[in-house]
Order: C-alpha cells, then structure tokens, then sequence
C-alpha cells in the first residue's frame, strides 16, 4: 500500500495537538489521537473495523512515551504525585489489558454510552465548583479505593484507546481532594503505566489478524513513529505551560474538553 503525502502531514498534526493537550492537561491524547487517526485511515481506504482497531492500538502505542514525558516534567515541579500515580497505575494496567481484549471482541456502543453520561456529569461537576481550589476528599485514599479507581479507569483506557486521565483527574479532584495541578500530575504517571497494559494487549489481539502493512498486531508503526516525534516534545512543553496557566483557566479548558468528548461518545457531535 501507498501512503498519500497528506497522510504523513496529518500524522505530524496529530503529535503535535494531542503531545501539547497531553503535557498542559495531565491526559494521554487519545481522544485526539483515535478520531484523527481513523479519519485518516479510511481516507486512505482501509476497511473502517481494522481502521477503528489500529486507531485503538496505535494511540495507546503513542500515549506511552508521550505521557512519560509530561509526567517526567510534573515530578521535578511536584515531589508528591508520583507515589499516588504509581499505585493507581499497578491497578490499571490489569483493567487496561482486559479492556484491550474486550475492544477487539465487544461492540463498545453501550459503554461509550456510559461514558458519555460520565464525561457529562463530570464536566457540570467541574463547572459548579471552578471558583473552589479544592474539595474536602469524600472517600479515604486506601488500598480499597485505588484498586477500584485504578482498574476501572485502566479499562475505559484499554477499551476506548485513551490514556483514561479524563476520568481520573475527575476522580481526584472531586472525590479524593486532590488540587486540579497534584490530580494532573498524578494522572500523567498513572498514564505512563495503564497504557502499557493495553498496549500489549492491542498486540496479541492483532497478531496474525491485522493486514495494515508495517503494523504489529493492531500497532502500526509507521504512525507510531511519526506522532511521536512530535508528540513527546510537545508534551514537555503542555507540562511546562501547565504549572504557568491560572488553576480556573485550567479548569474550563478541561471542562470543555470533557463536554466535547462526551458529547462525542454520545454521537450527539459526529
């Protein structure tokens, strides 16, 4: 298969957004990374099931080096989100694997249904208590609530192709008191270690099935490559941004951001 020059450009934007959205906002950019990645998939004629599942593959593939840069930089601002960030993500990684596999052999509508509405909820959530620097924690951060949180958001991210920040900076903040920067922080770790889980399980799904040429398993890693290449820097660069930005700004960036992508799952924006 030939590859189109404007896929390669579209390729390089898409490391750039989703690298800048990842570092600033503590997410992996996946919810910029799966629906570019299979718009130009199908632009470029591969059948629209395999394109949904190296889209799905792909963006974990690229989540990986490109949160680990945004994390690296929010630990040398930050000396309290790494051990939080760690014990959600040893839980994530088992969710993330099962969601991996249930993506390659579910249909997905119900759940981005749920998601959808979650997405919604947490974004009113954010809005009503944006003037509130942090909320009293509601439940006990302990091994109990980790492993539930950690697994649960781990399988939204193996399912759906997402580094699963979306859900867990909501978590964080309105739950467990964390401040909007520490859950960022928190989160960009987590990331780092649940995307590895879904990851691998992208692979041994596709293995011997996929028919993308220079792909392993669900992976291609002609886009790999490229995203990455823009998307790392450009991380760093959101992280350093991040800690710059004004906590409310911050706030109604994410706010917006999980509107959109709930609204999306919704099917109410195509």
């Amino acid at each position: 298969m030939m590859f189109p020059i404007e896929y390669f450009i579209g390729l390089i934007l898409i490391g750039i957004f989703a690298g800048f959205a990842s570092g600033l906002l503590g997410i992996g950019g996946g919810f910029i990374i799966v629906p570019l990645q299979y718009f130009l998939l199908k632009y470029i004629g591969v059948e629209p099931n395999l394109a949904m599942l190296i889209s799905l593959g792909t963006s974990l593939a690229i989540i990986i080096p490109t949160s680990v840069s945004g994390a690296y930089r929010h630990t040398r601002s930050m000396d309290n989100i790494l051990e939080p960030g760690i014990k959600l993500g040893i839980f994530g990684i088992f969710g993330s694997v099962l969601g991996g596999f249930s993506a390659s052999m579910l249909s997905s509508g119900i759940l981005e249904i749920i998601f959808g509405l979650l997405l919604l909820f947490i974004a009113v959530n954010n809005i009503v208590s944006l003037n509130k620097e942090r909320e009293d924690a509601r439940i006990p951060f302990n091994l109990i609530s980790i492993g539930i949180i950690g697994f649960l958001v781990g399988f939204a991210s193996g399912l759906l192709g997402i580094g699963g920040g979306v859900f867990l900076i909501a978590i964080l903040t309105s739950l467990l008191g964390f401040s909007l920067i520490e859950a960022i922080g928190s989160s960009s770790v987590f990331i780092s270690l649940t995307a590895i889980g879904g990851f691998l399980s992208y692979i041994v799904s596709g293995w011997g099935v996929s028919t993308f040429p220079y792909s392993i398993g669900y992976v291609s890693l002609i886009n790999f490559a490229l995203i990455v290449c823009f998307s790392v820097p450009l991380a760093s660069i959101g992280a350093k941004y991040a800690h710059r930005v004004p906590q409310k700004k911050l706030k109604i960036i994410f706010s917006i951001l999980v509107l959109y992508m709930g609204l999306k799952m919704l099917g109410v924006l195509p």
